[in-house]
């Protein structure tokens, strides 16, 4: 009976060690593919020129001045480096930061993030063997966070890109950086999520990843374990200003497209088809009569753009961009940015409830966004209804202000539904329930006749900004 025990235990002990060598032989080893890598990843330091803000210029008193009791007054309220610590007069300050970044030719060719070395006036390279050269800015992208820096520098090492369509949600990845100025400091970790939109962030659909990320990295290689780059480390979400497993590249794909713009050209062309979309929520969908959210929402239309040569109107909802799915509305943003002007493009969109291709030409992203100008309600015919607000029509003037043909502006909310779902005096509705509002009493009309307990879809402009909201009324 004890040999029997006795041999079941070693039996148990012997599977135990089998189990424990599989798991570990299953772990990836960075050290060759770190030990390859860290050549081609530099360390990037800036220096910006400030203008010079002496005390008086800052509303700082000239403390030198002042009786001694009130001196030490004003030392323990200034905050530190106010007053204290600061250039001398007449001096030039100077702002430095750091980041990281890698080669990507043996001639000298860098890429980083933009917001590494925006408005620097100088930018110095360090290399992995402690040489320092300084760098030109080839040119930059604040759009996709990308910029090309060039060293005078001959055979230097290079990284591999690979393809950023290719990496799969749970591989491992590996950065290289120089967080708070530590050179060539290395991470590990997996991918996340892909095809990630942050706010204001448009135009790079991000890699998500939980990879160690700290101020420093920005800029540097994000690596699949082949050691080929997939991504530049760009960003994180931090609540205290540090890392908490959230962090952010710009994929290969995208950032050497913005490269070979920058290289060639110095600015970079992004396709452009002139629409505000909003995203579709279930409320939306029911609204619209979808069988589920998805897509892009057309809130408003540029006049003469793309899109409104092409047939699309306010309230289509965008399902496919040339045959691919459009989940969210952050994912056409994605899509157009990546073609190129002159591209042809066939959308697919829900409209009435019934679904349709369009045919267009994609144009050229302006460099900056248009604006409309602000609605200024004026006198005008009135009309009362349900939903517990005023409206007036539009004035000729508005009309052309806000570049819309129709619609009425509210003149006063008197509570209901209306003062619920936020709308304000000054608003402008040219949307209910699906339908065009060409006047006061048109939305009067459909105001009475709009169902009870479903979704209803409202337009609104809101200085010169045009959304969809949704409400149910319970009466």
């Amino acid at each position: 009976m004890q040999t029997l025990k006795r041999s079941m235990a070693a039996l148990i002990a012997l599977l135990a060690l089998s189990l424990s060598v599989t798991a570990r032989a299953e772990l990836p080893d960075f050290t060759t593919l770190a030990e390859k890598a860290s050549p081609a990843v530099v360390n990037i330091s800036t220096t910006q020129k400030l203008p010079d803000r002496s005390g008086a210029q800052m509303g700082i008193p000239d403390l030198d001045n002042l009786p001694p009791g009130l001196r030490e007054f004003f030392e323990r309220s200034i905050p530190r480096g106010q007053g204290q610590g600061q250039a001398p007069r007449g001096q030039q300050r100077e702002a430095q930061s750091l980041g990281s970044g890698f080669i990507i030719s043996d001639d000298g060719y860098i890429l980083t993030n933009n917001h590494v070395v925006a408005d620097a006036d100088e930018i110095l390279v360090r290399l992995s063997d402690r040489s320092e050269h300084k760098a030109k800015l080839v040119g930059a992208d604040p759009r996709s966070d990308v910029a090309v820096l060039k060293i005078e520098a001959k055979n230097l090492p290079t990284l591999k890109l690979g393809d950023s369509d290719k990496l799969k949600v749970g591989e491992w990845v590996l950065a290289i950086g120089s967080p708070f100025g530590f050179d060539h400091s290395v991470t590990a970790g997996i991918v996340s999520a892909k095809g990630r939109s942050l706010p204001n962030e448009n135009y790079v659909p991000f890699i998500q990843t939980d990879v160690a990320i700290n101020p420093g990295n920005s800029g540097g290689p994000l690596l699949n374990l082949q050691g080929e780059v997939v991504g530049i480390n760009s960003q994180i979400f931090t609540r205290s200003g540090g890392f908490m497993g959230l962090s952010f590249a710009i994929p290969i794909d995208v950032a050497m497209n913005v490269a070979d713009q920058l290289k060639k050209g110095g600015k970079v062309s992004r396709g452009w088809l002139g629409v505000v979309i909003q995203e579709v929520n279930k409320d939306l969908a029911e609204s619209f009569g979808l069988d589920k959210p998805s897509g892009a929402l057309v809130a408003q239309l540029v006049e003469d753009g793309p899109a409104a040569k092409g047939g699309l109107q306010v309230g289509d909802v965008i399902l496919s961009l040339n045959g691919q799915t459009i989940n969210e509305s952050a994912d056409l943003p994605h899509l157009v940015g990546n073609m190129k002007p002159g591209d042809k493009a066939a959308l697919e969109v829900i409209r009435d409830g019934s679904r349709k291709t369009l045919n267009m030409t994609i144009g050229n992203l302006p460099d900056e966004d248009e604006e409309v100008a602000a609605v200024e309600g004026k006198g005008a015919e009135r009309s009362s209804n349900r939903l517990g607000v005023t409206v007036a029509e539009l004035t000729p003037e508005q009309r052309k202000s806000l570049d819309i043909k129709a619609g009425v502006v509210i003149k006063e909310v008197q509570g209901g539904p209306a003062a619920m779902i936020g709308l304000r005096q000054g608003d402008v509705i040219t949307h209910l329930n699906n339908r065009a509002v060409d006047s006061s009493k048109t939305f009067s009309e459909i105001a009475k006749s709009l169902p009870k307990d479903r979704s209803i879809s409202m337009r609104v402009l809101r200085q010169g900004r045009a959304s969809f909201i949704t409400f149910k009324l319970a009466e």
